[in-house]
Formats: C-alpha cells, structure tokens, sequence
C-alpha cells in the first residue's frame, strides 16, 4: 500500500472512530482539536533565516497532508516543520532555504534538519531520482539517436543542446544531464531506460516512483524525469539525502558529478559543430573536498540543491529546497551547511536515513499473513485499541478499509523504531 493511500485511509479511520464523540460533544471536540494544534506549533523551533525582500514568483502547489506516520521515518524527532539539532549544537547558518538536511553518506546519521519531511518542489534535483533509477540500466558506452520527443521540454528551460538525428554516447547524456542540467538528455535517457520506445519516459517516470518508494523516499512523487513543474510532483529533504546516497554509491555517478567541463560532439551530418559544455555546481570549484551534486530552479519551485563533501573521514551530503539566490546562492547555503554539519561531533544526530533493507523488511513484517501483520489486526502499536463496540455500526468497506490500514501500519513504524538503541536521540 502507498503511503498515500495510507494517508487517506488513516483520514477515513479517523472520521469513521471519532464520530461518536463528535456527536455527543462536538464544542468540546472542536476546542481539543484547535488546542492540539495550537500546541503542536508552539513545540516546534522556528529554522534560522535571514530578512530579504522576497522576488515575487508563482504560488506554490499545494502540498498532499502530512502523513503523521511518514513524518517520522527516520527517528520521531524528524517529525516537525521547524528545526531540529542535536542538543548542545551550536545554532546552524540561517539560509533561505525552506527546508533542509545535513546528514552522514556512509553512516547514515541526520545531523541537523529543518522541515525535513516537509513536501516541496523539486525542480531538477529530481535528476538524481533519474540518475538512481536508470544509472545501472544503461551501458555508458552505448550510441543513441535522438528523436523529437526528446527535445519536448519547456520552452527556454534547460537544454544542453543534443539535436534530433544526432548520434550520442550514453555517458556524454549523463554529462548533460549533471553537469549543465540538461531537460532534454533526461528525456532521452529516461526513453533508453525505458526500453527506448513511445512509452520509455513514462515507464522510466513509473520506475523512479517505485525507486523512491523502494529506499524509503516516501514523500516522493515524480511526473517528469527532469525535474520540470509537474502537477503532483513533490519531493522532501530526507528523501533527496535517501536518492543521494543511492547515487553516491556509483562510482560512475561520482566521476560525472565531479567532471569540471565536457565536450559535446560534433554532428556532421545535421551540420553541427561541437562545443564544450560546464559544471554549474560551483561546489566542486571553491569547497575543499567536494563531492558534487546537483542544482535545480524553476520559477515555482525556487532554487534547489543537492552537495556533498568529504572532511576527516566523513562524509556529509546536504539537500535543500524552496531557496532564493540572495543573499546567498543554492550551493553557498549548502557549503555553510556542510560547515556547520562537519563542526558536530561523531554521532551526534537528530535521526538516521533508512536502507533499502530497513524498508523492505518492513513491507514484509506487514504483508497479509505474516505475524506482524497479524498481531497489527489485533492492535497495531502506537494505535489505542477501540472500545468494544466501537466499530459496530462500520459498514462492510469501511471496516475492511480499518483491516487494510492496521496492517500495512508497521511498515513505517518499524522504519521510525529501528536502529533507535544505536542513534541517540537528542
């Protein structure tokens, strides 16, 4: 079951086991739920941001409802839109950014966050969703032709400037894609993943979705490959740390994002001249130990950003999103991030970053018929066990809706409790 299915469930149960009490004191029931809420937002810690004058720019899409359950992944403490540090740690740089994370490629460990499950816009940091999904599926040696849906991408978005009939290798695809945030080779690479037909970007699009979904990035959901506006489409700070640390493990992914210049090639045939092509990740110029990343914009997701360093024997990856430029770039935000991540002892965290092994032990501790699931039918933890009676009037569908939802219920609580003895809390 996804988590927005899980979602809706939950809503639905909700209604279903509060109506009685509604009923019978409906003032009293309102007056809870406002304080509650009231209390919810005075607990959490406002994030450190300067005072600019803000361009003005499109609204933003409305976000799906926080999933109380998601929120969590990942340690309890992950669950707010504020700030979240280990005690004791100095106070982080304030950046525009509306929400971030600082967290340990190899170990694992969340540092410092703010808003970290919050649902944003992605812009084309969702290239490294792509990358993640279709890196292992396509040989870098490989030729391919463009088509013209290759080149169907917004108008003055952008481009690196493959032409249709011209002949690439898959490896330069990827330089275009990291290096100069090309729209158009993620288009034609997630055809070619997708087994190059009619169909290849919707089942690459298809592909990525189950990816996230497969590492823990719950919050995720892709509509395009490159990271282009897309109705439905969100992402969090803790999932595009999920998505680097994938990417990071290629070795081939770490070769393209440090890369400083490409060439691309001529194509005689067309009468086209080649031309060298840069990094915009100004990371990898002007922070020592840098790793690479990416960087993203679109009018209504502001700026984006991806990073990683290594320092001492850590390595540290930052994810930001909802930035302005001023008074600091994406990649500026993320190096005084990773400053302030590298200044914090060993195992100070907030949380961890699930694995994918995490995550699928937990869907098959929650699979129909397996004794977790089972022991979820009866009362699944964290949830109160209804009176007896409670849910005597539900009806057929409503009270197999309640089944279906206990028991896909451990699948994100096991991911928030697991590996708790070994990461403090803060």
């Amino acid at each position: 079951m996804t988590v927005t299915r899980i979602t809706a469930a939950l809503a639905l149960v909700a209604a279903l086991v509060t109506v009685p009490q509604a009923a019978a004191a409906p003032a009293a029931a309102s007056r809870a739920t406002a304080a509650s809420r009231t209390a919810a937002v005075a607990a959490e810690i406002p994030c450190p941001k300067p005072k600019i004058a803000k361009p003005s720019a499109p609204p933003r899409p409305i976000p799906p409802a926080d999933d109380p359950l998601a929120m969590k992944v990942g340690g309890d403490a992950l669950a707010t839109h504020g700030l979240i540090i280990p005690a004791g740690a100095k106070q982080p740089p304030a950046v525009t950014a509306t929400t971030w994370m600082v967290s340990d490629l190899d170990t694992g460990e969340v540092l410092g966050a703010c808003g970290p499950h919050v649902h944003q816009t992605p812009a084309s940091v969702q290239k490294t969703l792509l990358a993640a999904t279709a890196i292992d599926r396509l040989d870098p040696n490989q030729k391919i032709k463009v088509v013209p849906s290759d080149l169907d991408i917004e108008v003055n978005s952008s481009a690196v400037g493959i032409v249709v009939g011209g002949t690439y290798s898959i490896s330069t695809l990827w330089l275009g894609l990291l290096l100069n945030s090309g729209n158009d080779a993620a288009n034609a690479l997630a055809r070619m993943a997708g087994g190059g037909g009619a169909d290849g970007v919707a089942t690459t699009v298809a592909a990525m979705n189950a990816k996230a979904k497969a590492i823990g990035a719950f919050q995720t959901h892709a509509v395009t490959p490159s990271g282009l506006d897309g109705k439905g489409q969100f992402t969090s700070a803790y999932d595009l740390a999920l998505i680097a640390r994938v990417c990071f493990a290629n070795a081939d992914f770490r070769k393209y994002v440090l890369t400083r210049s490409a060439q691309m090639p001529a194509q005689p045939a067309k009468k086209v001249k080649g031309f060298q092509f840069q990094n915009e990740n100004k990371l990898i110029y002007n922070y020592p130990g840098a790793m690479g990343g990416k960087t993203g914009f679109t009018t209504v997701a502001r700026h984006s950003y991806v990073g990683a360093a290594q320092r001492n024997g850590r390595r540290l990856v930052v994810t930001l999103l909802g930035a302005e430029a001023r008074p600091m770039r994406g990649w500026q935000q993320g190096a005084a991030l990773l400053d302030w991540g590298f200044a914090q002892p060993a195992g100070a965290a907030v949380g961890h970053l699930v694995t994918p092994q995490e995550v699928a032990a937990s869907a098959q501790a929650a699979a129909p018929g397996s004794a977790t699931a089972e022991k979820a039918t009866a009362g699944a933890p964290g949830v109160s066990a209804a009176p007896a009676g409670r849910f005597s009037g539900l009806s057929v569908v409503a009270a197999g809706t309640v089944a279906v939802v206990l028991t896909a219920m451990p699948l994100l609580l096991l991911l928030t409790q697991r590996r708790r003895r070994r990461i403090g809390k803060p």
